[in-house]
């Protein structure tokens, strides 16, 4: 654990301990009181904010239903710094822990420390990491969502308690958190123009989950700049779905063997973009002779492959930058809600270059 402004940085996928009876939780005792949860959480912390009658009241009740906030919570509030958590999709890709590292340097600086978790792209993972940090009495979160995650319930309930939020990349409730995004739309505008000058007119798009406000935002910039240059949308060469490595090299397989094959794709992040990469690679075909590939990843994975990637780059550890300053002023007690933009960038590399006008070779299998 962190002391004396140390970084203290853990993977907390904390498994609730097995137990026959309920235990109490501050939602208990605000039911029990008929007032809020936020309300419960600053009574018990002798918020100046409740009145001395009411954390009198709360703080009874808590003692009769044996209500005991998390021990090692305490503990790390006794001598150790203030503690913010951060929860990931997949904290083992670049782009995460780049994020997580400015996110970090930030803290530090402001004399915080960072508990992290992964959710592995799984709902209740996340859900259960936001509710471990509740447990912990963290002084905020930063947050990106997992692709399984529609139900937004858990994070209503952040809000609910005034636990300052920040998310980032993905995001939702935007009336209620701070977030951090990218200018996706634009940067896959761009790429698909640079696909087009370059003579591609069969430009696929391999996405993620279409409930993902990522995923929108950089379908819609792929299919503005089709509109832009009057190139029909052909459905065959849009293809969104699971962020599996697997399964988007099935799916870019398979738009390689039909008929009218992509002469370009648009790979929607790291993971996508290297499964398209070695999905065209496994049918024979050459990059970019025969097929152009543009992808959202990092420059480090962009610039060490052959050849190397023409890429849509984030700036990560910016996003996670901001996305910290922004919950430091949320919890010094700026409750405005912001929305901040971190601008990608386009870098021309290997994998794109002006197609001679012949006929498209047939895939082998």
């Amino acid at each position: 654990m962190a002391e004396n402004g140390y970084l203290c940085h853990t993977n907390l996928l904390l498994c609730p301990m097995p137990t026959n009876k309920h235990r109490i939780s501050l939602k208990d005792l605000a039911h029990e009181l008929g007032v809020s949860i936020a309300t419960v959480s600053r009574a018990l912390r002798s918020s100046p904010e409740i009145g001395k009658d009411m954390q009198v009241r709360v703080k009874e009740l808590a003692q009769k239903l044996n209500y005991r906030p998390n021990p090692f919570a305490q503990s790390l509030r006794k001598d150790a710094p203030r503690i913010i958590g951060v929860v990931v999709p997949n904290l083992v890709t670049h782009y995460y822990a780049s994020v997580l590292d400015g996110i970090e340097e930030e803290a530090v600086r402001k004399g915080y420390s960072v508990i992290s978790a992964n959710s592995h792209e799984s709902f209740s993972d996340e859900a259960r990491a936001i509710d471990n940090f509740i447990g912990l009495h963290v002084e905020g979160i930063v947050a990106c969502l997992a692709q399984d995650t529609t139900d937004y319930s858990h994070f209503n309930e952040i809000a609910d308690m005034g636990i300052p939020l920040v998310f980032f990349g993905r995001t939702c409730l935007t009336d209620k958190f701070s977030s951090v995004t990218a200018n996706g739309d634009e940067a896959a505008r761009m790429a698909t123009q640079h696909l087009v000058d370059t003579g591609c007119r069969r430009i696929a798009f391999i996405g993620g989950p279409n409930h993902l406000d990522m995923v929108r935002r950089r379908k819609h910039g792929y299919i503005e700049a089709l509109h832009d240059n009057r190139i029909p949308i052909d459905r065959t060469l849009v293809a969104c779905g699971p962020i599996d490595y697997h399964v988007a090299m099935e799916r870019t397989k398979q738009m390689l063997g039909q008929p009218g094959r992509p002469d370009a794709i648009l790979a929607f992040n790291d993971i996508i973009t290297f499964a398209a990469f070695t999905a065209i690679k496994a049918v024979h075909l050459r990059i970019p002779d025969d097929v152009s590939l543009v992808g959202f990843t990092d420059d480090a994975h962009a610039r060490y492959v052959t050849p190397r990637l023409t890429a849509i780059e984030d700036q990560s550890k910016q996003m996670g930058s901001v996305a910290c300053r922004l919950l430091l002023d949320n919890i010094a007690g700026n409750h405005a809600i912001r929305h901040e933009i971190v601008p990608q960038k386009l870098v021309i590399r290997e994998s794109t270059r002006a197609k001679a006008q012949t006929a498209p070779p047939t895939p082998t299998s």
